[in-house]
């Protein structure tokens, strides 16, 4: 069967959920460990959220480490094995949600019907008052946008989501780093497990983007760059990732 490279991304996904969530919490993975997973959690506390929904949460592990600042978390992911183990650990409500559902704003529905599907949810008192929640004071995507059509879609809806004043936080990888010895331009690149164990299986490509190019995406999505973070690998001296906080255009030109 021929995938697209957006299925591709979620197929791939799938079949590595079981590594995946080996790697990040048996910390093997060192960036994050010495960068990365302090710098989106200090960057997301900076703005004293309340509610947080996080876009690709993975197995969780970021919700649980906001959960310790008293931040109440929704994670959403398109993978149900991620989910699954999300669920497992707790200290957070989590979806299967796709990111095409998000765009298509059909997320309150799912939020909604599954609320009564997950009765231990109902149960945590501490978390109901997330049960209705319509915006967020934070959205964040930490290391979750692989690809082209389904990321300028999700970026779209994300205003849609931030609770007035609210900030959009993405964390990727730096183009600079990222790119290689390929040309610097946007476009489809090959995926690779190279630096992780053998339990990893057909990597899924990815799409790398400029930072012009991000910087633009975020603009025509209605989004107001407030500030471009670029974390140092104290190992190497170079940029790890790069992080963007944004506003909605909305809310900047009241």
């Amino acid at each position: 069967m021929n995938f697209s490279n957006e299925e591709q991304i979620l197929h791939s996904w799938q079949q590595n959920a079981a590594p995946w969530t080996v790697a990040v919490r048996e910390q093997q993975i060192e960036s994050r460990q010495l960068v990365t997973n302090q710098v989106i959690v200090e960057t997301v506390v900076s703005y004293s959220p309340k509610t947080v929904l996080d876009i690709g949460c993975g197995e969780g592990w970021l919700a649980r480490a906001l959960h310790a600042h008293n931040i109440m978390v929704h994670g959403v992911d398109g993978i149900p094995a991620l989910v699954k183990q999300a669920r497992a650990k707790g200290d957070g409500r989590f979806d299967v949600m796709s990111y095409e559902e998000i765009s298509a704003g059909k997320w309150r529905d799912i939020f909604l019907r599954d609320t009564f599907l997950q009765d231990t949810f109902l149960q945590d008192t501490c978390l109901q008052d997330t049960c209705l929640q319509d915006t967020f004071d934070v959205v964040v995507c930490n290391f979750s946008l692989f690809g082209n059509e389904s990321v300028a879609a999700l970026l779209k809806q994300v205003s849609t989501l931030l609770s007035p004043g609210g900030h959009f936080i993405i964390q990727t990888l730096h183009p600079l780093m990222a790119c290689g010895d390929q040309p610097y331009k946007d476009g489809w690149r090959a995926g690779s497990w190279a630096s992780f164990s053998q339990d990893f299986v057909d990597p899924a490509p990815w799409y790398f983007r400029t930072m012009a190019s991000w910087i633009g995406l975020l603009s025509k999505s209605g989004l107001v760059l407030q500030d471009l973070i670029e974390p140092i690998h104290p190992k190497t001296g170079k940029p790890a990732s790069v992080i963007f906080a944004c506003q909605s255009n909305r809310i900047c030109h009241q």
